[in-house]
C-alpha cells in the first residue's frame, strides 16, 4: 500500500504521523519503505536516530524530491508491501500531485484552526484531480495537535466543516498534542518504544493505523 502523509498547511504533524505509522507498520512484520519528500528533512533525521540507536525493526528511508519522487516510488513499488511518503507543505508542489496521483490512501494532517480549515477547498480540489487517474484514492483527514482538555471541543467543530468537501473523508481518531509524540521523534522512536508508555497516545497512534491501513 502506498500512503502519502501531506497537505496544504506545516507544522501539523504530518511528520510525527509518517514515521509513527512506519514505525508502526514495521513491528506488523510488514517491509517498509519511508520516502522523505519534504527538504526540511526531518523523517531522514528521524531514520538516522533510529539507526545509530540501533533500533529495532528498522525502518528504510529515501529522500527524493519533484521528478525523481515520481522515478522512485515506480522503483521501488514492488520492492516493498508498503510506501510511506512524507510530504512538505506547499500545495502546488510536484512532490504532492505526484504523490496523490499514486497513493492508495492520502492522509491530511490538519490542526483545528481557521488557518488550517482555509487549506481544505484547495486539498479537495487536489484529491478530486488526482482521482481522475487514481480513482481508488482515499484522502482521510486527521485533526491532529489538538488539546487534550476534554472541555475543549475545537477538534469536533473542525471536523464539522468536512461536510462540504465531498472529496475528503474525515477519522474517527484524533491526535492529541502529548509530550510522548515531541519524545519519540527526539528519541528516533514511535510512541508504542518509549518508556515510560503514554497509553493514550499509543491507543490514538493504533486506531489511526486501523483507519489508514484498513482494507
Amino acid at each position: 500500500m502506498i500512503v502519502l502523509i501531506g497537505g496544504e498547511k506545516g507544522g501539523t504533524g504530518k511528520t510525527t504521523l509518517a514515521t509513527n505509522l512506519a514505525a508502526r507498520r514495521s513491528a506488523a512484520g510488514r517491509s517498509v519503505l519511508l520516502i522523505d519528500a519534504d527538504p526540511q528533512g526531518s523523517a531522514s533525521n528521524w531514520t538516522q536516530l533510529r539507526e545509530e540507536a540501533g533500533i529495532t525493526p528498522r525502518v528504510a528511508c529515501v529522500q527524493k524530491f519533484g521528478h525523481a519522487l515520481e522515478a522512485e516510488i515506480q522503483r521501488v513499488a514492488r520492492l516493498y508491501e508498503d510506501i510511506i511518503i512524507d510530504v512538505g507543505g506547499r500545495g502546488d508542489a510536484l512532490e504532492l500531485s505526484t504523490s496523490l496521483a499514486v497513493a492508495d490512501r492520502a492522509v491530511i494532517p490538519l490542526q483545528a484552526s481557521q488557518f488550517d480549515l482555509w487549506t481544505l477547498a484547495r486539498m479537495d480540489k487536489l484529491v478530486s484531480a488526482a482521482r481522475r487517474v487514481n480513482p481508488s484514492l482515499r484522502a482521510l483527514v486527521v485533526i491532529g495537535r489538538a488539546s487534550p482538555h476534554p472541555l475543549v471541543s475545537e477538534a469536533a467543530e473542525a471536523l464539522s466543516v468536512l461536510a462540504d468537501y465531498p472529496q475528503l473523508q474525515k477519522t474517527t481518531t484524533v491526535i492529541h498534542d502529548r509530550i510522548a509524540y515531541r519524545r519519540s521523534s527526539h528519541e528516533g522512536k514511535s510512541v508504542n518504544e518509549i518508556v515510560p508508555a503514554d497509553k493514550k497516545a499509543i491507543k490514538e497512534l493504533q486506531d489511526l493505523y486501523e483507519e489508514v491501513f484498513a482494507e
